[in-house]
């Protein structure tokens, strides 16, 4: 509670939220979720991609991220290239307004210091870049909470991550490899801590009861071409990619199995109606899940799960669902690692069917012991993220957290 005539703390939230991708929502509902519980006299509003999404479906106040509406269109024309150039310099005093107006401010979860997925600098690196200096400028405290990062190779981009690091306030990341990679950029992270993504902090559906007979297989989709260094090959990629899921899919259909395909963000569809039209099967269909809570009540209720995007592999380990995961990227095979699956990780710039079906095989005959090792796995994510909570507290609401351990003192 606010002390009498305190002015309540002003937490602004920021990222490419309410924009269709279900993982950075989840990122968001779980901080959400924190701020009610611990800080419940906080005023919370958001700095995001998708300002009426975030409004509609989280209750707070949220604002556009950038000026120009077309920012993430591509632009050919003249009027547009420079209605792009002056979004640019416009968005850095809409920025620094925002961030004024604000005692904190949260970047939750998301890989925002990488550049596992194709990403131009002066996309989001340079609005990650306004933040952290407008608040290092004005006062305001920014914190970058278990963040995914990755040594990035393109110097623009490079150099606006590492100096958005820089001058955060706090830095969590959600495995050690992105410390790593910060450490090797140049980022002092002596005093950052390693937790588990954010979304294991979100409520988990009841398991699915055993079928008693081979159950539904989840498959989670993606609108996969590669990261930024595969622009050259990005339909190779993807198209070697499409043509060995179909593959795998058409095997288990053959079987009996029913597959379940699951989305992950809106560009996900055109994968999904790919797969159906190649497999013309009763036995194959797709979801709408505009949630994790919907990807994990879709896993809970499978049998197994393989799965591509971070945050469905993610939601499958959360409901302790045997899962298989096609890896685009170094955090995938270490959450997998974390977990207790890492043998079971397949390269998804090269999917090999053969090969994928026998490690689902694997996967599928190891199913109990694996289903136990992730319940102790999750009991220990919920520990750490606990601990995250409280060390965001210190770091971020000082007088706060003063006053509750005040009030602990003072109770009978």
């Amino acid at each position: 509670m606010t002390a009498a005539g305190e002015k309540p703390v002003r937490v602004g939230v920021f990222g490419l939220l309410g924009s269709g991708n279900l993982g950075n929502d989840g990122s968001l509902e779980a901080v959400l979720g924190y701020l009610r519980a611990e800080h419940p006299e906080a005023v919370v509003d958001a700095l995001c991609g998708g300002p009426e999404a975030v409004t509609a479906r989280f209750g707070i106040p949220a604002t556009r991220m950038h000026w120009n509406r077309a920012e993430y269109r591509t632009a050919s024309r003249v009027g547009a290239i420079a209605s792009k150039g002056l979004g640019k310099l416009v968005d850095v005093f809409r920025t620094a307004a925002w961030v004024r107006r604000h005692d904190v401010v949260i970047v939750p979860g998301m890989g925002v210091l990488e550049a596992t997925l194709p990403l131009r600098p002066w996309g989001f690196p340079y609005s990650l870049f306004l933040l952290c200096a407008s608040g290092r400028l004005l006062g305001t405290r920014v914190a970058l909470v278990s963040v995914g990062a990755a040594e990035i190779r393109n110097r623009p981009t490079r150099a606006l991550v590492r100096w958005s690091a820089r001058l955060a306030a706090y830095r969590s990341y959600r495995d050690a490899q992105s410390r790593d990679a910060m450490r090797a950029m140049g980022v002092d992270t002596t005093h950052d801590e390693v937790y588990p993504d954010l979304a294991f902090s979100l409520p988990t559906p009841p398991a699915g009861a055993p079928s008693g007979s081979p159950g539904p297989v989840c498959l989670g989709v993606m609108d996969f071409h590669g990261g930024n260094d595969d622009r050259a090959r990005a339909e190779e990629i993807h198209r070697r990619y499409l043509d060995g899921t179909i593959r795998f899919v058409r095997v288990l259909v053959e079987e009996g199995r029913p597959v379940r395909l699951l989305t992950g963000d809106d560009c996900d569809g055109a994968v999904v109606a790919a797969i159906l039209d190649a497999v013309d099967s009763p036995l194959v269909t797709a979801a709408e899940p505009a949630s994790l809570a919907d990807l994990m009540k879709e896993m809970a209720a499978a049998d197994s799960v393989v799965a591509v995007r971070y945050h469905n592999l993610i939601c499958a380990l959360k409901t302790g669902t045997p899962v298989l995961a096609l890896c685009y990227a170094a955090k995938s095979d270490a959450l997998m690692a974390r977990m207790g699956l890492g043998a079971y990780c397949h390269p998804a710039r090269e999917v090999d069917a053969d090969r994928l079906l026998e490690q689902f095989r694997a996967l599928e005959k190891n199913s109990a012991d694996l289903r136990q090792t992730l319940a102790e796995r999750n009991l220990d994510a919920a520990r750490q993220l606990d601990e995250q909570f409280t060390a965001l507290t210190a770091a971020l609401f000082p007088t706060a957290d003063h006053m509750h351990a005040h009030a602990r003192q003072e109770s009978p």
